[in-house]
């Protein structure tokens, strides 16, 4: 058994370099089940959001932690960094809300919009195309962008808990607080701040189990049930997996895609550039941003392997469309509780994958989570995505005219493509208004004549 025990870490060590990398098995494990502990909380929100498309919420459940599963391990063993996987928040409801209810596209076809910008990322990655856009990217717009998904999340859970509802002559008003559901996800709210704020591992997942736990003493008036029901299976799954994946897997479809009115394909394009363009900066933002902080850069300042990673995260991507679920990338903000516990090599990546995909035995507990208890979750994540901001200068208002752009066009139009459109638009408009045209790129010129024409054709065609 000793024998055993010695000869696994003499593999680990020679796979992840964990003396290198100043750390041991034990502390990789550890930080490995606190980055799993704070990022879990996906496979419960996810099909509640992708279920508004019309999906399967099963289906999706088994496809988000599968993705989840296979791209944190796929990054583990051939990156070996210590970032976990899963689908996006902000892209889910994107694809929910916008591609599907605003674009009228079928959930079908909206996995191949995914598909395509994750092969598009694979191109990028293999000839390192993705590294000149980054770098040409005005810093302002990389950090706004993050922040307006942030609040586009937590708007829609402050939709979710009834906090915010539709008003005919003002679009917006505060709900009901009388409402029971509404209640419980404002004692949500409270309750997981406190929790992240005393710095309690698993402190999201924790505060959506015990509103999903208050939901069984809780009766929703309009059906006068209680807001959560026990499965009526158990709370163990043994599900076929083949069945279970069924009705997501592999139904991605380019069917009618290219050939809709002229309105709607250009959506489809932006569609599609919109779940590039996020993945892409979201998984550069945390390569450079994290791993700065957590020392993984050399005396040059670069990151060793960066390519390999960016590239695990294309796979992940186009692979998460195939099994039936949005974008997946990397969860940057949830990573670093790991690192921030020692971790510093793939096996705590690898460790957060193996849970994910344990939680397949327990999709009865994470399916019959009711949404005022995910909205908590939706808010608290909108908190943690305003963070990139601190380092914009909001002072000038050059800068700061194309952030406000983002922040507030997003969250208010239901459209990451929007928002970062107009703060492109914005960008050019501020810095030629103040002299300042060296400062915009090329790429960020080419991006501004195609948003225009872009903009141009949306409004004639409308």
């Amino acid at each position: 058994m000793e024998l055993s025990t010695c000869s696994n870490k003499g593999l680990l060590e020679r796979m992840f370099k964990l003396t290198e990398k100043g750390t041991n098995v034990r502390t990789e494990i550890l930080a490995g089940i606190t980055t799993f502990l704070t990022c879990v909380y996906i496979v419960a929100v996810n099909p509640a959001i992708l279920a508004n498309a019309g999906m399967d919420t099963k289906a999706v459940f088994w496809a988000t932690a599968l993705a989840a599963g296979l791209g944190s391990i796929f990054m583990g063993l051939y990156a070996n960094f210590p970032f976990a996987l899963a689908p996006a928040m902000g892209l889910n409801a994107y694809f929910a809300f916008y591609v599907v209810g605003v674009l009228n596209l079928s959930w079908q076809n909206a996995l191949g919009c995914v598909l395509i910008s994750g092969i598009a990322f694979i191109i990028l990655s293999l000839f390192k195309i993705q590294e000149r856009i980054v770098n040409e990217m005005p810093h302002c717009i990389k950090n706004s962008v993050g922040a307006g998904i942030g609040f586009f999340i937590a708007f829609i859970g402050l939709a979710q808990a009834g906090i915010v509802v539709s008003n005919k002559d003002t679009l917006l008003q505060m709900g009901n607080l009388g409402n029971p559901g509404t209640l419980l996800a404002l004692l949500g709210i409270a309750l997981t701040a406190v929790l992240i704020i005393r710095r309690v591992r698993g402190a999201i997942l924790i505060g959506i189990l015990a509103i999903t736990a208050a939901g069984f003493f809780v009766k929703n008036p309009a059906t006068g049930m209680s807001y959560t029901q026990l499965p009526a299976g158990g709370m163990l799954a043994f599900d076929n997996p083949v069945q279970a994946l069924a009705p997501t897997f592999g139904q991605l479809s380019f069917a009618g895609m290219f050939d809709s009115s002229g309105i709607v394909l250009l959506g489809v394009l932006f569609a599609i550039f919109s779940f590039l363009f996020v993945d892409l900066f979201d998984g550069i933002g945390v390569l450079v941003g994290v791993s700065a902080k957590a020392g993984f850069l050399n005396e040059k300042g670069e990151l060793p392997n960066a390519g390999k990673a960016l590239f695990a995260t294309a796979c992940s991507a186009a692979g998460g469309a195939v099994l039936g679920t949005n974008t997946v990338c990397i969860y940057g903000a949830e990573s670093t509780t790991g690192i921030a516990e020692g971790g510093r090599t793939g096996l705590v990546a690898v460790v957060a994958g193996v849970l994910f995909i344990l939680c397949l035995f327990f999709s009865p507990v994470f399916l019959m989570i009711p949404a005022i208890a995910t909205a908590p979750a939706l808010v608290m994540i909108g908190v943690f995505m305003m963070e990139p901001l601190k380092s914009v200068d909001l002072q000038d208002f050059a800068i700061a005219f194309p952030v406000f752009l983002a922040v507030m066009i997003m969250p208010f139009t239901y459209s990451i493509a929007h928002g970062i459109l107009f703060s492109v638009l914005g960008y050019t408009l501020a810095q030629v208004a103040a002299g300042n045209r060296k400062n915009i790129s090329a790429t960020v010129w080419v991006l501004t004549v195609i948003f225009i024409i872009y903009l141009t054709l949306e409004i004639v065609l409308k």
